[in-house]
Order: C-alpha cells, then structure tokens, then sequence
C-alpha cells in the first residue's frame, strides 16, 4: 500500500514538471502532429498538393519563386485576397486572421525546408573542403578542435591562441593551441549531467553557459562564468518534489595552475526563485560596455513560458546590469521604482541567446527565439519592453496567437513594446553573434555575424542607422552554431553542436592573388 502510494506520489510530480516543461512554450506537446499540418490539408492539399508541389488546378507553394511575394505578410495577403480570377477564393471568408497567419508560417517553413520538430541534432556534419564564396571574400572552414561533448554552449578566445570552452553538463576547460582539450578547470562551478531526453534534445537542470573575458583580462585576469546553479531541498518547488531546482548565476574567478580561484558571486536570486524548469531556457550569455559594465540574460526560467517576465519584481525573461564588480548602477532604469529588481536593464524576453555590445555605436544588441516565427534581433534600450508573453511576431507551437497577456490580466499598448530589428519567420532558431571588428576580414567591419541552431545557418547583416540593410547567408547546411567569436587572429570562430560531438571551427579568407 505505501510503495502504491509512493508511485501516485512520484507520478503526479512528474505530471506537474512536465506541465511546468510543456508550459514553457515549447514543441514537445506537437512533435507527434503538428496541428498546422491538419489546417493545410483540410483547406488547400486539394489544390496545391500533399507536398506542396502543386497541382493541375493549383500553383506549387515549393520549388519557385512566388509570384505575389514571400514574406509572411505577402503571404498572407495571397491567401486573405485569394487570386478568384484565377480560381483561388478569398480565404478571409472562411478562416481567421490566426488561421491565415499559421497557414503562411507553415507554407515559409516548408520552403526553407525546416520542419519546427527537426532540430538537426543528428543530421549530416560535412565541413566545407574547398574555397567557400561569400559576397566580398572567399574563406575557408578549418578544424580547430573536434571530439568535444555533443552539448557545448560558449568558448572564448584567449589571447595568446588558445580557447576557453563550456559544455553545458561537464563544464570548463581549455583547448590548446594543437586543438587538445585540458582536463576539467577544477573548482569551477560545477555542471550536472543527470539530464533526460525529449524528443531529439536533451533537458537538464545546473547546466554550465557563457564564458567570457573581462576587457581587460590581460591585466587582471578575470573570467566570467554564467551557469544554473542547483539546489535540492532548498525551496517550497523543491520540497514539493524529488527533483532539484536551478537559477541563473553570475561569477568571475581566475585560472591559477588549472584550478579555478578568486571565485566572486557577481548576481545571483533568491532561492525562493529557482524552478524545475530546463535550463535550456536560461538564456545564459554575457556582454561587456566600454564603460565598465557587464550586462547578462535570464531566460523563461519560472514555472512557465510567462511566469514573471513582465513582472519588474521577479528575475525571469530580462536582461541585467552591473558593474563588473558586481555593484548595481545607479543609473539602472528601475532603480528607485518600489519593488522592482533594481539590476533589470530590459524586459519581456523569451529565449535570448545572444548579447553583444556594438563598441562602434555604444549599443546593446541582443537575439531571441520566438515560438514557431519571431525570432527576433533587437536593439536593447534601457526600460524598454520587449513584448514576450504579451505579442509576437510569430504564433504559439499550435498555431494560435500569442497573447497571454488576456490570461495574466495585463493591458498593454502595442506601441510601447519594442518591435524587432529583424524578424524571422520562419523561425531559423537563432543563437549567437558578433560585430565583427577584426583584421582577417576588413569589409566586415560594423557587420553582425549571427549564427542559428535548427537551420544551421551563417548569417552576415550590414547595419546602418540601426536598421539591417542588407542580408547573406554565409554558410548553409552546416551544424547547430552554438556560439559565435573573433579570434585573436581576426578569424571568426564556431562552436558547433552536434549528436557525434561537438567542434570548434574558424573561418579563414583566402589571400587575395595581389598578395
């Protein structure tokens, strides 16, 4: 009778950390059927095929250009309008603006080739051999390192040429010149490996994430480690199950004789404030300002996708200042304001997984991924909102529209929440990024080089007047870019993410025949 009750005991905590995982937003509750694909075959497979390739009385969605535009608004003002002179009805008599607006996002993932379930975890890893073209160079792809942990997250060039790198469950170390991984850094926050699978990715609670330097770390050495630190027992979550719970956490410490010392607590939160929920959502990346300070992410690490990201008293979906001791700046936007955390810098983040300061204009840029569309580049200005889990660019993974705001109760002005540099949609599952400010590639100098997971895809974005006017895609097909660096030499490196093991790779140009 006890051991029966033991299982209806364990069973139910697991029914409520799983909620707490599905609430996140994310697509484990669709991977068996995605509910888009039901809405296309009952309104168009008819006309345009299972596969989208058309049909005798309708054009194909894949394989050509369309005709009336390819964005999700052209698409969606195809299918609201209808073509009727050519047969196609006015859909904006049958559906809704969500139907519609899930119908284009699922026509663009087709055409791009990337279904939302597909993470390309596993799928084919062929660095490029030969010359690689870009628009203004030719580069090469050359092996830095390989054989790592499949789930590395950050590395961070040294200066003289070796590489510090995180993996996510085991923790920091460091590459050598020769590509040769050290030995764990011991006495570095420690990094669990106790995590499970869903689907193709792996969850987990107390994983290491960023890694980077202080600017002036040859004269004082500091490094700067940003990872889930885990408890058991530790709070009323915790208490209530067998599972630990983690936060985010900000320290900095030196490397002495392959140790980790010095060790400072820069920010960490109330216990009260560590949850069950994967550390996949975290966030985790850091950035400096040329003016002493350091900025960092929180993801949506409460009990849900929308659990305290708008709320200005809780830690979750911001980006935090400080200085880089760890003091809070008075010049912080909510310092001041009656039980706000007076480190938030911005609010309303989902999933960021890049921050880098733009040295050239003395600014905060960040990316996020979105649900299924609204990935987001965005210009992180001080007090600003940034929307999650009020609107999105993109829908929810079962195609309805996110508006969460109805369910918390908050009003809100679409004019007061910031709105993306740069949306994509269909979503590319964006990760990190760089302004580019080497030598190796002079021409790239001010662009952002921004890296993406699920399609596993190089991007180069030319900025002026803090717009994107010009985009390229610099590598294709390649792995998941987990994180993106210049090096010492110029070259800009890749942490690449991958089910046989993750690798570092650096992108060379091709000396030009002048010399």
């Amino acid at each position: 009778m006890a051991r029966s009750r033991v299982r209806k005991v364990l069973l139910s905590v697991f029914v409520i950390l799983l909620a707490s995982v599905l609430s996140c937003g994310l697509w484990i509750r669709f991977a068996e059927r995605d509910p888009l694909v039901g809405l296309y075959q009952e309104n168009c497979v008819h006309c345009h095929g299972e596969n989208l390739e058309g049909t005798p009385i309708g054009t194909p969605l894949v394989g050509d250009d369309l005709r009336h535009g390819d964005s999700v608004a052209d698409v969606m003002n195809s299918i609201s309008q209808g073509f009727p002179a050519r047969g196609m009805p006015a859909w904006s008599e049958v559906l809704d603006d969500a139907q519609i607006q899930s119908l284009a996002i699922y026509i663009l993932e087709r055409r791009v080739g990337r279904r939302f379930v597909d993470f390309k975890v596993d799928a084919p890893l062929e660095i490029p051999e030969g010359l690689v073209e870009s628009e203004m160079y030719d580069f090469r792809v050359e092996s830095v390192a390989s054989g790592l942990h499949p789930l590395p997250f950050s590395i961070a060039p040294l200066p003289d040429g070796r590489i510090l790198l995180v993996e996510k469950t085991r923790g920091l170390s460091i590459i050598g010149v020769n590509g040769v991984q050290s030995e764990l850094i011991r006495g570095a926050p420690e990094a669990h490996d106790d995590g499970f699978e869903m689907g193709t990715l792996e969850w987990g609670l107390g994983w290491m994430m960023d890694v980077a330097l202080h600017p002036a770390y040859e004269d004082n050495g500091w490094i700067y480690l940003h990872h889930g630190h885990r408890c058991s027992d530790c709070n009323d979550w915790s208490r209530k199950s067998p599972f630990p719970v983690s936060m985010n956490r900000l320290v900095r410490g030196r490397i002495r004789d392959g140790a980790w010392v010095d060790e400072e607590i820069l920010w960490s939160t109330d216990l009260e404030n560590y949850t069950s929920t994967p550390d996949m959502a975290a966030g985790g990346r850091v950035a400096f300002d040329d003016t002493g300070h350091v900025y960092f992410s929180v993801g949506m690490k409460g009990t849900s996708n929308h659990q305290g990201i708008q709320e200005l008293d809780m830690p979750y979906g911001k980006i935090h200042r400080l200085y880089d001791d760890g003091r809070v700046p008075a010049d912080n936007p909510f310092v001041g304001t009656p039980e706000a955390l007076d480190t938030i810098w911005t609010r309303g983040h989902r999933s960021p997984q890049g921050l880098e300061f733009n040295h050239r204009t003395q600014q905060l840029w960040g990316t996020e991924m979105g649900p299924r569309g609204g990935d987001e580049f965005n210009l992180l200005q001080p007090g600003r909102n940034y929307g999650w889990p009020l609107t999105s660019k993109g829908m929810d993974y079962d195609g309805t529209p996110v508006e969460y705001g109805k369910e918390l109760g908050i009003e809100f002005d679409l004019d007061e929440i910031e709105q993306p540099v740069v949306d994509w949609t269909p979503a590319p599952a964006v990760s990190s990024f760089i302004f580019y400010e080497g030598d190796a590639f002079p021409d790239w100098r001010g662009n952002a080089v921004v890296g993406s997971l699920k399609a596993s895809e190089l991007y180069r974005l030319v900025m002026e007047d803090d717009r994107v006017i010009r985009s390229e895609t610099l590598l294709a097909s390649l792995a998941r870019i987990r994180d993106v660096e210049i090096g010492p030499d110029g070259g800009i490196y890749l942490l690449l993410e991958h089910a046989s093991g993750g690798r570092i790779v650096r992108l060379v140009p091709e000396p030009s025949p002048e010399g």
